[in-house]
């Protein structure tokens, strides 16, 4: 096992940022997508592994610190040297003798930026400075928190290509904090859901969709025809534009979309949505008094 963590708990003054009671276990190679609310306590979780926080508990690992390699939020450097300078000088590195690192420009098309100050670059290529910056490293255990955070929607499809790309194929466990679900649903095969500091759910993208959403669902448009069409079959929370009907077996599934055909009603299905997933989960999580539902 690559990491054991038991029992950990992490508490800022009074306030408890993280409560983790039941064992979590990542193995090599896994792919874990880390979600939750804001102050759900997904970047302590991160910062407790990396030794960054003081924490009470057990975090278990034959890795050392140099193993593991991470990608925060906030990634500032030297605006005033050039982009060459910055990565030789903290690579310790030459990058005409590093073919690694000349790999890596040339996969994120980075070889434009490399004169540029770093005050020059725009978001989605500071965001390639530092991925690569994480990547070089290459370590056993590598994480990515809120990679694409603040970037537009084509910059972020290109970046997260990039990723999967990079690691099909690779041992490297990745853990990615993200709250754009699809791209975890591009890139990860484990979820780990963070709810005020507890643990909501952690395991295979299947095995949790299978447990809180069914075989199946189908997503319509949240309007007054299409709540009375679909009354009588059962339904998850979904996001409020949304209504999110459970197919447990491919009969009930059967039944619905040939409803929805019959009255020409545009419709999705899916078997692996995250977020709505996430919401039933969470949902679950609250009815069984975990934590005080507010709002």
């Amino acid at each position: 096992m690559l990491v054991t963590i038991k029992h950990l708990h992490v508490q800022y003054g009074k306030q408890v940022a993280l409560n983790i009671e039941k064992p979590i276990e990542f193995e090599q190679g896994e792919r874990i997508g880390i979600i939750g609310s804001n102050g759900a306590g997904k970047t302590t979780f991160v910062k407790s592994i990396l030794g960054l926080t003081d924490y009470k508990g057990s975090i278990n690992t034959q890795l050392q610190p140099e193993e593991m390699a991470v990608h925060m939020q906030q990634n500032n450097y030297v605006s005033t040297m050039s982009v060459k300078h910055i990565m030789e000088t903290l690579l310790c590195t030459k990058i005409k003798k590093n073919k690694q690192l000349q790999d890596l420009i040339s996969f994120f098309d980075f070889e434009g930026c490399l004169k540029k100050k770093f005050s020059a670059l725009s978001g989605g290529q500071k965001q390639r400075l530092t991925i690569i910056m994480v990547m070089i490293q290459d370590a056993p255990l590598t994480f990515f928190d809120e990679v694409t955070s603040g970037l537009d929607f084509e910059t972020r499809q290109k970046l997260m290509e990039k990723l999967v790309q990079w690691y099909e194929n690779k041992k490297t466990t990745l853990c990615v904090v993200s709250h754009y679900y699809e791209e975890l649903e591009q890139l990860v095969d484990k979820i780990l859901i963070l709810e005020k500091g507890k643990v909501v759910a952690f395991g295979g993208k299947e095995e949790l969709f299978h447990t809180y959403c069914g075989n199946a669902i189908i997503t319509v448009d949240n309007n007054v025809k299409n709540e009375q069409l679909t009354a009588v079959f059962p339904k998850l929370k979904a996001p409020n534009h949304l209504i999110a009907l459970s197919c447990k077996d491919r009969e009930i599934e059967g039944e619905i979309t040939s409803l929805l055909i019959q009255n020409d009603i545009n419709f999705k299905r899916s078997n692996n949505d995250i977020e709505i997933m996430s919401i039933n989960a969470k949902e679950s999580f609250y009815e069984k008094g975990e934590v005080r539902h507010e709002g």
